[in-house]
């Protein structure tokens, strides 16, 4: 299982936005060898890297050192600054424009462009409601869905969306056979 290096880019900056140089640096130490090895080198947002060593692990330990052992909250505020990282320019103008029910239909193409193999289906569940499945995602862990689920929540903010609620119905990780976010906005 990879991820595009957009990804991890924006776990990098999400760190030393938040907590600056030297607790980068910090981070950085206190991750294993092999993902240490990541976020010391140059980050090629065109790139594919592992994602237990390229993120999972990394959002666990910014979970770990920066959010007091919250996983969720970290993983979530980490997937949150990754939608408004990445989306920006041209793709910060198609998200304003587009309306969010635009947004939603176009989350099961999403999905695969940041992780491969992967596979996201959505769909409109009334006014102002949707669910969005993951329906493929091999490695996927609890860090990882709540980064998904903040990146939605960002995203859809982004489109001019307020008062974004965010449940996880379903979950691969829990050994159910979709991850399914039942989301209502205003």
């Amino acid at each position: 299982m990879e991820a595009k290096g957009s990804s991890v880019t924006a776990t990098r900056e999400f760190v030393k936005s938040n907590f600056g140089q030297g607790q980068y640096g910090n981070w950085v130490k206190s991750l294993p060898e092999d993902s240490a090895k990541i976020y010391s080198s140059s980050i090629l947002s065109t790139d594919w890297y592992p994602v237990k060593e390229g993120l999972i692990i990394p959002t666990e330990k910014i979970c770990t050192v920066f959010f007091g052992g919250d996983m969720k909250k970290g993983a979530w505020e980490t997937g949150r600054f990754s939608a408004d990282h990445g989306l920006k320019g041209i793709y910060r103008f198609f998200v304003k424009l587009g309306s969010p029910e635009f947004i939603v239909k176009k989350a099961g193409t999403i999905l695969p462009t940041y992780y491969r193999p992967s596979a996201m289906s959505a769909e409109m569940k009334g006014e102002k409601k949707a669910s969005v499945k993951i329906l493929k995602f091999p490695d996927i862990s609890s860090v990882l869905e709540d980064r998904i689920g903040g990146w939605m929540e960002k995203a859809l903010e982004i489109a001019g969306t307020s008062a974004v609620e965010i449940k996880v119905a379903s979950s691969l990780v829990r050994g159910d056979e979709k991850t399914e976010y039942l989301i209502e906005w205003e």
